[in-house]
């Protein structure tokens, strides 16, 4: 019997976006029936930049509804913030507010953490930026794991951030500027690095097929698994969404697409449509894909996934 799907990077679903500071209970029980539907009974909810009094907020806020609903208590078994500790150089911080990127401070961290009720089991972050090690370090003490993601790191930045015991790369191979050095950039840095577990994006529209597979043939077996970095889009039809402070239009072709000219932010691709991607565009069997989406992401966060009815 299959596990459940488990996506570790889900912004918003099903018409509803998390970034939202007065999101209710019945849009967070939206969001997540919807996602069930999606054979998806287990996920990260995810947190872009903001100040860190508003993700607080946003936290406390979220906290509460958990708390309140055995059906979301469950399904979000963790949360994943996604800044404010990026790049502040354009390109590399994508959809990103540059006006609240900063450095990372561990007093900062202490004070998401406790909003989140110590459930921060995710941090993405640009190893470049001073302090990155120490916050590193104290993350994995809190609980959380690491990853590098919207950086230009140099290798000796990304291999100081493995000493202090980073493990993943958030969406490899986006959130970086359009043009790069050929060679030396920074998705060739981080694919060569095999300590590194890499996430990718399986839409079609972050990386193309060919891409994909090149960047999965890459990584050593298991060391390459699969998210969607959904937003509101996803699961929901054709219309505008929002994600933080973007209106966002999403066509029949499913591209997630900005009015203010930023490219896509998010993807509308839901968990078990990328199954069927990668499926398709790496030549795997049906439960190696499963796994890639689920308990192969499970295994290195210690959750236990419920079976499919």
């Amino acid at each position: 019997m299959s596990s459940s799907l488990l996506d570790i990077q889900v912004n918003g679903f099903g018409g509803v976006d998390f970034q939202q500071h007065d999101l209710s209970a019945a849009d967070a029980r939206r969001a997540v029936e919807a996602l069930a539907s999606h054979e998806t009974h287990r996920f990260f909810l995810t947190l872009i930049t903001d100040s860190i009094d508003a993700l607080c907020s946003k936290l406390e806020n979220f906290e509460q509804i958990r708390a309140a609903d055995p059906v979301i208590h469950a399904a979000v078994c963790g949360y994943h913030i996604e800044g404010p500790w990026l790049s502040p150089v354009p390109g590399f911080y994508g959809a990103h507010n540059p006006l609240h990127l900063k450095l990372p401070l561990i007093a900062d961290f202490e004070r998401l953490q406790e909003a989140a009720g110590g459930h921060i089991k995710l941090l993405t972050l640009a190893p470049e930026l001073p302090g990155s090690a120490d916050i590193i370090r104290f993350a994995l003490r809190a609980g959380a794991q690491v990853s590098l993601g919207h950086t230009n790191a140099s290798d000796a930045d990304i291999s100081e951030a493995i000493a202090a015991g980073a493990k993943f790369c958030t969406h490899l191979g986006n959130g970086v500027p359009i043009e790069m050095h050929r060679h030396d950039n920074v998705i060739q840095r981080l694919l060569a690095r095999d300590e590194l577990v890499a996430f990718f994006i399986p839409d079609g529209i972050h990386l193309p097929p060919s891409t994909l597979k090149n960047f999965f043939r890459a990584k050593s077996p298991g060391k390459a698994l699969f998210t969607t970095d959904c937003m509101a889009a996803a699961g929901a039809p054709p219309g505008k969404y929002s994600i933080a402070h973007h209106e966002l239009e999403v066509g029949e072709d499913r591209i997630v697409r900005s009015s203010a000219h930023l490219g896509f932010a998010g993807s509308a691709l839901s968990p078990d449509e990328g199954v069927g991607n990668i499926r398709r565009w790496l030549g795997l069997d049906e439960n190696t894909a499963r796994s890639l989406f689920s308990d192969s992401i499970a295994d290195f966060f210690g959750i236990k996934l419920p079976a499919l009815k």
